[in-house]
């Protein structure tokens, strides 16, 4: 497997299967310092199975992982998982059995990876929370209990959440999932400001949905049915044959304020 010092993410050949079906084939993908991917494939693609291989929580029957610089079978997993932030709309739910959590604590929680506060937290701590929150646009929230918060708010806290262990690799799972079009674009310009940042995490964002794709992420995986259809520099994988490749549906591509739309043509089971 080969690696660099700027290697965050290294899959070689990875296979797994379940019940007897495959999930995952041949996967191979390298992520480097500096890039930003996002992670395209229709549901029961393997996005989620790629997301778990390089968390740890899923093994692969063959090939390697290797995740800021450390190969699986020669680490510590659950300290290594301390360097990755990882927001789903899943995640949200975990929070609803605790209404009386404010933002500010559901976001104080993410330095300790735990679903509610239970350890002592310093000055130093809590304004680096407001920080965060501050530059999520959501300070003024700080007291609200987080059920209050809208959809976009929620999604934005635990964004927030994931950054307070600083973590060197943010995943953020299908973020704009149930949100309404307008909380989606301002989460999408949040989002631009944090892959813009040049200190910033390196952050993988899993969607089908090739319009959430913001200028600063810089690089795509296409996905389809656990094998890798194209990867790369996004321009040159974010293509018509490819994206009908993976979508599995005639369609035309455009760029606008340089992010990708589609629109779908006449769609025919027969030709698929």
């Amino acid at each position: 497997m080969e690696e660099t010092a700027n290697s965050v993410i290294s899959l070689s050949n990875i296979h797994w299967h379940r019940s007897g079906k495959d999930i995952l084939k041949n996967v191979s993908w390298n992520v480097q310092r500096g890039e930003h991917w996002a992670l395209l494939g229709l549901n029961g693609s393997g996005k989620t199975s790629i997301l778990k291989m390089v968390t740890g929580y899923q093994w692969p029957n063959g090939g390697e992982v290797s995740v800021l610089g450390h190969l699986f079978g020669k680490t510590n997993i659950p300290e290594l998982r301390k360097s990755i932030g990882w927001v789903s709309s899943s995640l949200d739910d975990q929070f609803h059995t605790r209404p009386s959590d404010s933002a500010l604590e559901v976001v104080l929680s993410g330095k300790f990876a735990s679903i509610g506060l239970y350890e002592e937290f310093s000055t130093k701590d809590a304004e680096k929370a407001l920080e965060l929150m501050e530059l999520l646009k959501i300070r003024h929230l700080a007291e609200q209990n987080i059920t209050y918060l809208s959809q976009g708010e929620k999604r934005k806290a635990m964004i927030a959440r994931a950054l307070m262990a600083s973590p060197r690799l943010l995943i953020l799972d299908e973020p704009c999932n149930g949100l309404d079009i307008f909380s989606k674009e301002e989460l999408l310009s949040t989002i631009e400001d944090l892959t813009a940042a040049p200190e910033g995490p390196t952050v993988l964002y899993v969607t089908h949905h090739i319009e959430e794709i913001v200028p600063s992420i810089s690089h795509a995986l296409l996905i389809r049915r656990g094998e890798v259809v194209a990867q790369g520099d996004k321009k040159a994988t974010l293509t018509e044959p490819l994206l009908e490749e993976t979508f599995q549906v005639p369609l035309s591509l455009e760029w606008e304020n340089e992010r990708p739309w589609i629109r779908i043509k006449t769609f025919s089971k027969n030709r698929w």
